[in-house]
């Protein structure tokens, strides 16, 4: 059995992945550490937390005691790296803390693998799951980003995991650390913290709460449904190439107004209320701070070398979504109250 490290497996695309390997691959001994910071939320997992094939740590990247003692215990064979910071305005209010875990998390990982693999990287992996946002931000109508597009980021969020992508890329080619590097888009779909566009918006829709849109809304970006994104890590950790970078994308380019539009007009449907009913809750605020323009991926590489392409067209994403939502309000109360780090971190500390 080969035990493969997941970090950050309690938050929103690292639960989904946990879930994927824990299911798809028995023959896999799963440990998720996670900190357990805010979006982390172990009642994500809850319907595979008894599985033979996994063990949650809570714990945090920057440990470097905690990360020795795990990889002695567990001899890893890969690590798939999803624990970051990630939330742009928080970025802004508090970027050391990005700095904190995006940069010298990263860089306590690496160094924990390459000790305890030294050398004998046969059957290892590192692979870094990242975001689109290390590029910098795209005019309209001007192209898109490839896994060789410079990197401009713009954004302490965006710094910091362009730093922790460099550190990847500097590991694999001075100490030959087998490494591989995936940048996706936006993300959506169940179990997303709801500090994020789509969890926020359907939230304060079924609230009859404002629905807070940047400038004049014309912001773009590539969406991505989370399960699709998952399906994407497994095939790039199984066959992509050591030292390469993949692009994950949704193909799938939506301004923010229009975006919102259609979650309203969804939403709207779902609750029985007339439609547009509640074009009135959109609210528009100053814009946030050097907000990018647009951001849209190119993933024929991922496509033409490994033949991952999206499953979902984007609306019936949106509708799975939604309906994810509405038929677990009991997690998204709990979630916007915080009463869930509560009860799950003592169910976990009593056993």
């Amino acid at each position: 059995m080969k035990n493969l490290l997941i970090t950050g497996g309690a938050g929103f695309i690292g639960s989904h992945l946990v879930r994927r390997f824990v299911r798809r691959y028995p023959q896999y001994h799963i440990v998720n550490l996670d900190a357990l910071t805010y979006a982390g939320n172990l009642e994500n997992l809850s319907d595979i937390e008894d599985q033979e094939n996994y063990t949650f740590v809570k714990g945090d990247i920057c440990d470097r005691e905690l990360l020795e003692s795990l990889f002695e215990k567990y001899k890893f064979d890969g690590v798939l790296h999803c624990a970051a910071e990630s939330h742009v305005d928080r970025s802004i209010a508090d970027p050391l803390a990005f700095i904190q875990t995006n940069i010298v998390g990263t860089a306590n990982l690496l160094q924990t693998a390459k000790k305890h693999w030294a050398g004998h990287y046969e059957g290892k992996l590192f692979y870094h799951i990242s975001t689109d946002e290390v590029y910098g931000s795209l005019e309209m109508g001007g192209g898109f980003f490839t896994e060789t597009t410079p990197y401009d980021p713009r954004s302490p969020y965006s710094a910091s995991k362009a730093s922790s992508d460099h550190l990847v890329r500097a590991f694999h080619h001075t100490y030959g650390l087998p490494v591989v590097i995936s940048n996706c888009s936006n993300n959506y779909g169940p179990n997303q913290f709801p500090e994020k566009l789509v969890p926020l918006f359907i939230n304060n829709i079924r609230h009859n709460r404002p629905l807070p849109v940047y400038g004049e809304g014309i912001n773009v970006r590539d969406w991505l449904y989370v399960e699709d994104h998952c399906a994407a890590i497994d095939v790039i950790f199984h066959k992509g190439r050591h030292g390469e970078t993949y692009n994950i994308g949704g193909h799938n380019e939506w301004r923010n107004i229009d975006l919102i539009r259609l979650l309203i007009k969804l939403m709207d449907q779902k609750l029985g209320r007339p439609e547009g009913t509640s074009t009135q809750l959109i609210t528009y605020v100053k814009d946030r701070a050097g907000h990018d323009l647009r951001y849209a991926i190119d993933a024929g590489k991922l496509k033409n070398e490994l033949g991952w392409v999206p499953s979902l067209q984007f609306e019936e994403g949106l509708s799975k979504t939604i309906d994810w939502y509405l038929q677990n309000q009991t997690w998204l109360d709990s979630v916007t109250s915080g009463n869930y780090q509560y009860y799950y971190e003592k169910q976990y500390a009593e056993r």
